[in-house]
């Protein structure tokens, strides 16, 4: 009986080699500029506690109550694959101590998260993000600092996007605001979608984020929290507003904005391109001041982003992406098993002095070995025959200006050398 063939599970997916080169560059260009900016990289289990995202995100969000892979471990406790990062980096803050004595700790991460979601254009079930943290500050101009360095990273890459901002409220003036949103939701909730309903009741603020092109009209219509702010809210949102235009930064104030998870307060924020259609967002985030005492740690004001790795490499412009695709600095062909054998000390050398090398196993013609360096790009081939062997001076043939000089091993290490400089 014929074996069924194996595949991925939906809602998630091999990243093959041919796409590789996109995400290195996302990946090396975000850890070189956010170093810049002072942050550490830190990184975090994929397993955590379920108790830690039911209270740090919220048991009446979306993402606890249907999109968390949970299961029971051998030992029987419950634990989940993280659906996000930002639980677990004030997690570690707080087993670690890492803001002992006031310090204000900037960190990084990258890596896989995983939601059962409606597969979309950009979405996955497993899905990458890279994010930062600031932990430590309440300061406003933190958050103009943090989007300064993420727009810096999409400019970086090439990919033009546009900045939306909102005050969520905090503790003090967000409850009575919520509560009038829910009265006037439930006033009449026919016009909008079965889970807008269900927001009303579980999550209010939730429905300003709905994404169903029927229910906008409506919402368009709810009460804006924005005229709901306490004089502490407003003060700290105009003085953000404030560091943004100190750093030449354009925005738009989007009254409706809210994030999906329970923990912000205060400022929110997003960064949306025109190329993903209705999910739009390449990265969005905030500030979380509460969310440490929530998971049972000390007060630890905080704020930071994720940045959707899988949307941003769709997005990233094609001449940039073809510039970030490796090429290798030397072919070796070669005709016959001695040549072979030459072509194999050639490539050890060449590697241990740093340089990209390719020998193939399979040899073929010439003209075959050729077309394989040039498909795979190579800046220069070294051709390897009998006479080669003799002269210990080989044909290299640079593939960009299609010019053909013979060298020794030693030249063509000195000029390697020197279009590497």
């Amino acid at each position: 009986m014929e074996q069924k063939l194996l595949a991925t599970i939906p809602g998630t997916r091999d990243i093959l080699p041919e796409e590789i080169a996109r995400w290195h560059l996302v990946e090396r260009t975000a850890q070189d500029l956010f170093e810049r900016y002072g942050f550490e990289e830190i990184r975090t289990p994929i397993l955590e506690p379920t108790e830690l995202f039911a209270r740090g995100i919220g048991a009446d969000t979306d993402i606890v109550g249907k999109e968390m892979y949970t299961f029971d471990d051998p030992s029987g406790r419950s634990v989940t694959l993280r659906p996000e990062a930002t639980a677990s980096v004030v997690r570690a803050a707080i087993e670690h101590y890492l803001t002992r004595g006031g310090a204000i700790r900037k960190l990084y991460y990258l890596g896989p998260m995983f939601r059962h979601e409606k597969k979309q254009k950009g979405r996955w079930r497993q899905f990458y993000q890279i994010g930062a943290e600031v932990l430590g500050s309440d300061h406003p101009a933190i958050e103009s600092e943090v989007i300064e360095m993420l727009l810096a990273l999409l400019a970086r890459l090439g990919i033009e996007a546009r900045l939306v901002v909102n005050s969520v409220g905090d503790a003090r003036c967000r409850p009575a605001y919520v509560e009038r949103l829910r009265q006037e939701l439930l006033r009449d909730l026919s016009p909008f979608c079965e889970d807008c309903r269900r927001r009303a009741q579980t999550n209010p603020l939730r429905v300003l984020d709905c994404k169903v092109e029927s229910c906008q009209p409506h919402i368009e219509r709810l009460p804006k929290i924005s005229d709901h702010l306490c004089a502490e809210c407003a003060d700290h949102f105009a003085r953000f507003q404030s560091y943004l235009r100190d750093a030449a930064i354009p925005y738009e104030v989007v009254p409706r904005l809210v994030r999906g998870l329970d923990y912000y307060v205060r400022t929110a924020f997003e960064i949306v391109s025109g190329g993903l259609g209705a999910q739009n967002a390449l990265a969005g985030g905030g500030r979380y001041d509460g969310l440490s005492e929530v998971l049972g740690g000390p007060p630890i004001s905080g704020f930071g982003f994720a940045l959707g790795v899988d949307r941003l490499v769709m997005v990233i412009p094609e001449e940039v992406g073809r510039r970030s695709e490796p090429k290798p600095d030397v072919f070796v062909a070669y005709l016959g098993e001695a040549a072979f054998r030459r072509g194999q000390e050639i490539a050890r050398r060449l590697r241990h002095e740093g340089f990209w090398c390719i020998l193939t196993f399979g040899g073929g013609s010439l003209k075959s070995q050729m077309r394989q360096a040039n498909k795979l790009g190579a800046r220069n081939v070294v051709i390897i025959g009998d006479d080669e062997l003799a002269r210990e001076r080989y044909p290299v043939k640079r593939m960009d200006a299609a010019v053909q000089t013979d060298m020794s091993l030693e030249e063509l290490l000195s000029q390697l050398r020197s279009d590497r400089t």
